[in-house]
C-alpha cells in the first residue's frame, strides 16, 4: 500500500510558476514509475510527466520545456515545477504511483487565469 499526499498548486496568472508536491508513505526506491497526471473538465485524464526510480523522465509534448519533474528519495517526494503557465494548463492534477497496482493522490487544482 502507497499513500501519497499532495500540496502545493492554486490560482496563478499565464506566464506565472507554481509546484506541486507529493509526499510518498514508502521508500521511493520502491516505486518502479511515479507520475503526475491531469484532468480538466470534460476531458479524460493524461499523464503530463513520468520519472522512473532511475531518473528517466518523459514529459507530453504539451509541457515540455515548461514542466520539469524531480525526485527527492531522501525526503520520498516528486515534485512538479511548472513555468510559463497557460490557461489550457488548467486542471486538477493528481500525483500517481505505479508499485505492482496504481496508487493516487488526492488530487490538487490548478487554475491559470487572468
Amino acid at each position: 500500500q502507497v499513500q501519497l499526499v499532495q500540496s502545493g498548486g492554486g490560482l496563478v496568472q499565464p506566464g506565472g510558476s507554481l509546484r506541486l508536491s507529493c509526499a510518498a508513505s514508502t521508500n521511493l526506491f520502491s516505486i518502479p514509475v511515479m507520475a503526475w497526471y491531469r484532468q480538466a473538465p470534460g476531458n479524460q485524464r493524461e499523464s503530463v510527466a513520468t520519472i522512473t526510480s532511475g531518473g528517466t523522465t518523459d514529459y507530453v509534448d504539451s509541457v515540455k520545456g515548461r514542466f520539469t519533474i524531480s525526485r527527492d528519495n531522501t525526503k520520498n517526494t516528486v515534485s512538479l515545477q511548472m513555468n510559463s503557465l497557460k490557461p489550457e494548463d488548467t486542471a486538477v492534477y493528481y500525483c500517481y504511483a505505479k508499485k505492482v497496482r496504481d496508487f493516487w493522490g488526492q488530487g490538487t487544482q490548478v487554475t491559470v487565469s487572468s
